[in-house]
């Protein structure tokens, strides 16, 4: 048994400012777009969907009351019929990055895997944002968003 006392790459993890000669170098947390909507258990799929494509999403990351990834909405399950609960359509237990990874290292990750988009969240699991791959891939260098 022992102690965890967290360092350094808990603090990047959690997407917070860092300095040094690798600071400059774009990570998923910074290239995560904060404004996903977001969607509930218990609250109808029809409702969800409906929220997340009138503000221009293709999807809606589904979380607990802090926050915490349960699942995705996306795809033909944003066609769910109106009385099915987000619970029930969702994918559970999608796999997400840390905001610390390298940008690059992400992005060859979901071009590997044929993929479009990264889930970003803290070490405990809380959503920071979504990445998409042309945004990882983007080499002009942006302020952090709040």
């Amino acid at each position: 048994m022992y102690d965890y006392a967290a360092g350094k790459v808990d603090w990047m993890a959690a997407g917070r400012p860092t300095e040094g000669t690798l600071a400059a170098q774009p990570r998923a947390g910074q290239r995560a777009r904060r404004d996903v909507p977001r969607s509930r258990l218990e609250e109808r799929a029809g409702e969800a969907s409906a929220r997340a494509l009138a503000a221009g999403w293709q999807m809606s990351v589904v979380v607990n009351d802090h926050d915490i990834v349960l699942g995705v909405l996306e795809g033909l399950r944003l066609d769910a019929g109106a009385e099915t609960t987000v619970a029930e359509a969702m994918r559970p237990g999608p796999s997400t990055h840390r905001a610390h990874e390298p940008a690059a290292e992400v992005a060859a990750k979901l071009a590997k895997g044929g993929r479009h988009r990264a889930i970003v969240t803290t070490p405990e699991g809380e959503l920071i944002g979504v990445a998409f791959l042309d945004d990882l891939l983007a080499t002009e260098v942006r302020a952090p968003e709040k």
